[in-house]
């Protein structure tokens, strides 16, 4: 019916600018002015709707006030996805978050020293404590991990080989292809061994092809395994062969834990001998999003005077993340407690098995087994059973979905699973103080 009203009438029907701002006034807020800006907004939005073709009728009003919350806010992640890539990956701790926002609050010394006047450096801020977790002779930290293996391949690697196991050459979320960063860092990449078996003897052919010296990189496949007949060098035989060599261990992994037993450690790496080791901060390292690099104290250096390190720095408000995360992993016991992704990967069943409990008895759920994952390209592998909550009928599809579509529109938002086509609510990746909020979450969604 609304399809063949003409689109000149439709259009003189939009509400006016200043009656849609009054209509989603409340109190104090926003401010006339902001009002003002949004209603326009909304109003042109629906104008080049209705012009692009447009025949629904949706509520302006309620379209406008949805523009003035925050964009980025907080959820519940009910998906047993403990580093969940697009909700964020890894939540900080709240001694971290508090930290944070005291750096936010008013200005920094983030490239000052207090004690002279002059001017510092913002690596300043992590080198110390870097050197102190890793054993390395210096660090520093960009602003992802994708950016540090490309200032590591640029910095020590242009005009250079760069030799590369063919089993290593991977991609990783949003396209980003090992060869990619080789060929963007100005290096040459030579590529040795097969998918699945590289020897000792494929690199010490490669180097001696080499008259102008080679790098050696060594890439973690942190989201994918091959398994069976393969083979690989270990880091200490390749820092052996007296070649450089650039280590991207992916996930950051500095405390040990049951569930980290697949990630190679950072420590190990340095110790070989690498001349810069990189990883991720908001993965296993439970941090901000940062790429961290540490190693030999020229290697470093080199990365810090390149051109990219500026294009690659990273903000005031990452970096105090980053520095009280890693403060955090001192002390590997206090980590594990404090540090969300840490605890979430080592709660203990009995913990679970009280919150879907707790969960079900709020909500009239079900308790099923169910099965975790790490996520965010870290310990693809790694299964972690526990209990979860199971939410409306077996085996119906579309209510589930509509149900779960239902839940992500809540506020805050709960983000939960479907399977067998039933609702699942994971309880690992919850924390104590957001069970009531997830419960009544799921019965103001629950469908009628």
């Amino acid at each position: 019916m609304t399809a063949e009203v003409p689109l000149r009438d439709r259009l003189r029907a939009l509400p006016a600018v200043d009656r849609l701002a009054a209509q989603i006034a409340n109190g104090a807020l926003p401010t006339p002015a902001e009002a003002v800006s949004v209603a326009r907004a909304v109003v042109e939005e629906r104008r080049a709707e209705l012009r692009a073709g447009a025949t629904d009728d949706p509520d302006l009003v309620a379209r406008a006030r949805e523009r003035l919350r925050p964009p980025l806010r907080r959820v519940l992640n009910a998906t047993g996805v403990v580093i969940h890539t697009n909700l964020g990956r890894a939540p900080l701790a709240d001694s971290t978050a508090q930290v944070v926002a005291e750096a936010a609050r008013g200005y920094a010394n983030l490239e000052l020293e207090p004690q002279d006047g002059r001017r510092g450096h913002r690596d300043a801020h992590i080198s110390g404590l870097l050197r102190e977790l890793t054993g390395a002779q210096d660090g520093l930290a960009v602003n992802n991990a994708a950016g540090a293996a490309l200032l590591a391949v640029a910095s020590i690697g242009l005009d250079r080989a760069v030799v590369v196991s063919r089993g290593q050459l991977v991609e990783i979320g949003g396209g980003f292809r090992v060869p990619e960063v080789i060929a963007q860092a100005g290096a040459r990449l030579v590529e040795v061994g097969t998918t699945n078996r590289t020897r000792l003897a494929d690199y010490e052919r490669a180097l001696a092809a080499e008259d102008d010296g080679a790098l050696i990189l060594r890439v973690h496949p942190s989201n994918f395994r091959t398994v069976g007949f393969v083979e690989d060098v270990a880091i200490e035989a390749l820092c052996g062969l007296g070649a450089p060599v650039v280590d991207d261990v992916g996930s950051g992994a500095l405390t040990e834990l049951p569930a980290l037993a697949g990630e190679p450690p950072v420590r190990r790496s340095v110790a070989a001998g690498a001349a810069l080791v990189c990883f991720s901060g908001d993965k296993l390292l439970g941090g901000p999003q940062a790429g961290i690099l540490v190693g030999r104290a020229d290697a470093v250096a080199a990365c810090r005077r390149h051109p990219l390190a500026r294009a690659l720095r990273i903000g005031r408000l990452p970096l105090a993340a980053l520095a009280a995360t890693l403060a955090l992993h001192r002390d590997p016991e206090r980590a594990r407690r404090e540090i969300p992704v840490l605890r979430m990967l080592d709660v203990p069943r009995e913990t679970l098995e009280r919150r879907a409990r707790q969960l079900a008895d709020a909500t009239g759920g079900e308790l099923v087994e169910a099965v975790a994952r790490v996520g965010g390209g870290a310990l693809p592998l790694l299964e972690l059973s526990g209990p979860a909550v199971a939410l409306g009928p077996r085996g119906e599809g579309a209510v589930a979905g509509r149900f779960a579509r239902a839940l992500r529109g809540g506020d805050p938002p709960l983000i939960a699973r479907i399977a067998d086509g039933r609702v699942l609510v994971d309880p690992r990746t919850l924390a104590e103080d957001e069970l009531d909020l997830a419960a009544r979450a799921i019965r103001a969604a629950r469908p009628a």
